[in-house]
């Protein structure tokens, strides 16, 4: 059995990064239905079948964030879902928070719950075949946002699963996402992350989480989606690493960056150019959802017939996030 480290690294080698597929049902539902498809279970099963049976997809992707009834279900041809990841050398993940809920006495903020049961659940996971979890917060920046409150309520929360996680045989990806929503500057969302992270990290040290046991996976700095400001590739890929520098310990294996809504080709031009940077302490890569599996969707749209062409579509997108790490100067 591969100890935590072992698995934490695997996630992040060989040029790879993780595939987020673990959409709660609501939202699953609500992406089938914007491409005409009906929302049911077995077409949610379909889909996430259609994804796992990429061919190749092994090359480009080390693991699969699974939702709670992904994990449980099976494929066409009997085998779970963690049974079929393992055949082709991907790891199996999945999502155990419940969702960000408004925080108490903090207008427009949330706070990140699932903790009550974890224990109990990491076991039951761990018995279903998964080998890495992931929980995430989030952070909107605007007027006197967000609040210490806010930062160190989640920032709590994060270490407390992690602490769990690892208790219990997970990996855990530590998902602290400061949004993209609202008309910041680049270098407000550096200031927010860094100080985000700052937090954090001080409670994964008070919790004695083992940091080379765990993914960091933050957002990159970018200004916000309303924002007149439009920062070129590089500079965002300055930001982000900068803000990392100052506070991941080294000791992190890899940082899986999430796309944080921003399109395919941008997430993977941002994440290229990160890799032109000096040398770093950690492996940087990706753990996007809408960006690799977003074309896949809008193409398969519940076609059987376009089954083929939506796999080439992920397997392109899969693809063209694996060079952008091995993207280097000169």
């Amino acid at each position: 059995m591969s100890t935590l480290t072992e698995v934490a690294h695997t996630l992040v080698s060989n040029g790879r990064g993780i595939l987020a597929a673990d959409e709660s049902i609501g939202t699953m539902s609500s992406r089938l239905e914007s491409v005409g498809v009906e929302p049911t279970e077995e077409n949610r099963r379909v889909y996430r079948e259609l994804i796992v049976t990429t061919p190749k997809l092994s090359d480009s992707v080390s693991g699969i964030i699974l939702a709670d009834e992904t994990l449980r279900q099976k494929l066409s041809n009997g085998q779970t879902f963690p049974e079929a990841l393992a055949d082709i050398g991907v790891l199996a993940g999945i999502k155990v928070d419940t969702g960000a809920k408004p925080l108490a006495g903090a207008p427009n903020e949330k706070v990140t719950e699932g903790l009550d049961g974890l224990r109990e659940r990491v076991g039951e996971y761990r018995r279903l075949g998964a080998t890495f979890a992931k929980w995430r917060a989030v952070f909107t920046i605007g007027a006197g946002l967000p609040t210490n409150r806010a930062v160190r309520a989640n920032a709590h929360a994060l270490a407390r699963y992690a602490g769990l996680c690892q208790e219990g045989g997970l990996v855990p990806i530590v998902e602290p996402e400061v949004l993209m929503d609202g008309g910041h500057s680049l270098a407000q969302c550096q200031q927010v992350t860094r100080a985000v992270l700052r937090s954090l990290f001080d409670e994964l040290a008070l919790m004695q989480v083992d940091f080379d046991s765990m993914i960091l996976k933050p957002n990159m700095v970018v200004a916000g989606a309303d924002s007149s400001e439009r920062p070129a590739v590089a500079e965002v890929a300055q930001a982000t690493v900068d803000a990392l520098r100052e506070t991941v310990p080294p000791s992190v294996p890899g940082i899986a960056f999430l796309s944080g809504g921003q399109s395919p080709e941008v997430a993977t031009s941002h994440l290229g150019a990160m890799q032109n940077l000096d040398p770093l302490p950690w492996e940087l890569t990706y753990s996007f959802g809408r960006a690799l599996v977003g074309p896949a969707l809008e193409t398969w749209r519940g076609n059987h017939g376009k089954w083929g062409a939506a796999q080439r579509a992920l397997s392109e997108r899969a693809v063209a996030n694996a060079a952008a790490r091995a993207e280097s100067k000169g």
